[in-house]
């Protein structure tokens, strides 16, 4: 058995496949003198971790459940000047993550609520973070289920645990008592991690949506005051996604 050999058995059994995938191409820089030995040994184990992120950032992103992968460097700001475009891109800086501080993205149908909730997402997880995306109706009758099987405990605990939880549609409907429950059991198991909400509505109307003015007052009040609100008004951002549309460059050449 050669040396090369050697090395590639033992980098299986130690399951480094980042440095076995690139084994062949550092023995032949280090052969033309390019890599000295301890710089052949750090690549090698360089490559090692970046193999290691990037399958850690995979696992994340499956793990949000998107609907869709999108990031905001692919968001057409120029679509809609009504944006509130420096406040957006401010959030993606993530200081809010870090404080532990909450988002409120409120605007019409089809402004880009959502699409602007998933890439700040994909920023957190680019991150390091663990993020869940998810519809507020969803998250609902998750937990309502767990009630029936007596698994609430274990799903609300799953729901606490990302850094980032997404509750998309936010107060599109009144709650139940029992949903009212669940959500502020929820939101108090998450203190200190963050939210991202989409709502058609504006924070002020989501009291009434609450059966119990008590319960209402209690979640909703400390929830608000430690979010960041952006208000998205404008055209819808849907046209501009539809299949053959043509770029916006394109439309102002044309004109």
């Amino acid at each position: 058995m050669s040396a090369d050999d050697g090395l590639r058995g033992a980098l299986r059994a130690l399951k480094l496949s980042g440095m076995l995938d690139t084994l062949d191409a550092r023995l032949a820089q280090a052969r033309a003198g390019e890599l000295g030995h301890l710089e052949f040994l750090q690549v090698l184990c360089q490559d090692e971790v970046a193999r290691r992120d990037q399958a850690a950032f995979a696992r994340r992103l499956r793990r949000a459940h998107f609907e869709e992968q999108v990031t905001l460097e692919g968001f057409d700001f120029h679509a809609n000047p009504k944006l509130p475009a420096a406040q957006i891109r401010d959030l993606a800086a993530l200081r809010w993550l870090d404080a532990g501080e909450s988002v409120i993205l409120t605007g019409p149908v089809g402004v880009g609520k959502t699409f602007v909730a998933q890439a700040l997402g994909h920023q957190a997880i680019r991150h390091g973070a663990d993020v869940r995306f998810a519809k507020t109706s969803r998250v609902l009758a998750e937990l309502a289920g767990g009630h029936a099987d007596h698994s609430w405990a274990r799903r609300l605990r799953e729901l606490a645990r990302p850094a980032v939880l997404i509750l998309d549609d936010f107060g599109m409907r009144e709650l139940t008592a029992a949903q009212a429950d669940d959500l502020y059991e929820l939101i108090n198991e998450r203190a200190g991690r963050s939210l991202v909400l989409t709502s058609n509505r504006s924070p002020v109307d989501w009291y009434p949506l609450f059966p119990n003015p008590v319960v209402a007052e209690s979640l909703l009040d400390r929830l608000i005051n430690t979010s960041h609100h952006i208000h998205m008004n404008g055209a819808s951002y849907r046209p501009r996604k539809r299949p053959g549309r043509v770029p916006l460059a394109a439309e102002q050449e044309a004109g």
